[in-house]
């Protein structure tokens, strides 16, 4: 067996999300595609590689453990890790771009990679709901991908973000959590219908809401919430003859009994259930709530929050298998309302 390195020239990318422990097994897998690493190669000690790239040791040693377990490393009690086999199947190589990391995206994600589990190499970017770190990610990136998945939520209105997706071949994309209107081609999407979900959701909770005398969507004005959501909240208002309001600016709204108030940020959630606990109001008695996406955390919270909220785990699961099948169908999300105590 060879003793000598052949890796002095990794790639950790700092801007990415990817954690750095697959982006090490990425790196690898590529420099045994492109020849650089063979069968026989020696490789660093973990706690070489710890040092020259500036990682945790815990860190380099869950990347080697991954390839062990792909039958690509193998480890000799005294004289290191080296090359067992260069059998790799990774043929798919994903540009995974999320607008932000929150517990229901991290589901989402989870889900993904769960499901493409060792069949493909994915580098995972957050451009934070922003155009201009959009566009810079996607302009930047240098490696052929074979799919880009991209969850397109923008705070600006402008048109310029739908050209950008225009350019990424048809072929390669995929759309997750809402499709983009006025994109031309076939690629693949998994989406949810975001007036048809909220309208049929609040109509599975008629019961509970008759209770109540009004219904109050909390809708910033600066958003990436889709603004289908607001026709399918009016008109479920309209047909069933609640009264409703449109609340832009949380801070200056003064809550009242007999008010059911539906949030769709989490850090409104926050200021909401500040200020019925300050008056005292019941929660699912005097006053409702209902939270949009659900998480975990909302089963514990107020004696349980009532949700309506996609399937984050099913979306993931399915944008890995459009991946997978190299599907080009669009494909709505399952969306549920989940009732507990706040309603």
């Amino acid at each position: 067996m060879k003793k000598t390195s052949k890796i002095d020239s990794l790639t950790i990318d700092e801007f990415s999300a990817t954690p750095k422990y697959q982006q090490l097994v990425n790196a690898i897998l590529n420099a045994i595609k492109q020849g650089v690493l063979k069968t026989g190669d020696a490789m660093p000690s973990i706690n070489e590689l710890s040092f020259q790239y500036e990682m945790s040791r815990v860190t380099v040693e869950k990347g080697y453990n991954i390839l062990r377990k792909m039958g690509i490393l193998e480890a000799f009690h005294g004289k290191g890790y080296f090359i067992a086999n260069t059998d790799v199947s990774q043929d798919i190589k994903i540009f995974l771009m999320f607008n932000k990391l929150s517990a229901h995206k991290k589901i989402i994600y989870d889900a993904f990679v769960e499901t493409l589990g060792d069949k493909a190499a994915i580098d995972f970017y957050i451009y934070n709901n922003d155009y201009a770190l959009f566009k810079k990610l996607l302009k930047q990136q240098k490696t052929e991908y074979t799919h880009y998945v991209i969850i397109p939520h923008f705070i600006e209105k402008s048109d310029a973000y739908r050209l950008l997706i225009e350019d990424i071949p048809k072929d390669k994309l995929i759309l997750v959590g809402k499709k983009i209107k006025n994109i031309s081609g076939d690629y693949a999407a998994v989406y949810e219908n975001f007036e048809l979900d909220i309208y049929n959701a609040l109509s599975e909770a008629l019961e509970p809401l008759s209770k109540y005398h009004t219904l109050k969507l909390i809708f910033p004005v600066n958003s990436y919430f889709s603004k289908e959501i607001v026709k399918g909240f009016e008109n479920f208002c309209y047909n069933y003859a609640f009264n409703f309001k449109i609340v832009n600016n949380l801070d200056e709204e003064k809550v009242s009994e007999g008010e059911v108030y539906i949030n769709l940020m989490e850090e409104d959630l926050v200021k909401i259930l500040d200020k019925i606990i300050s008056l005292n109001l019941t929660v699912g008695k005097q006053v409702g709530l209902i939270s949009y996406n659900e998480t975990p955390l909302k089963n514990y919270i107020m004696n349980g929050l009532t949700t309506i909220s996609t399937d984050f785990k099913m979306m993931g699961i399915t944008a890995a298998n459009l991946v997978l099948e190299n599907n080009k169908e669009h494909i709505e999300n399952p969306f549920k309302l989940i009732l507990r105590g706040s309603l």
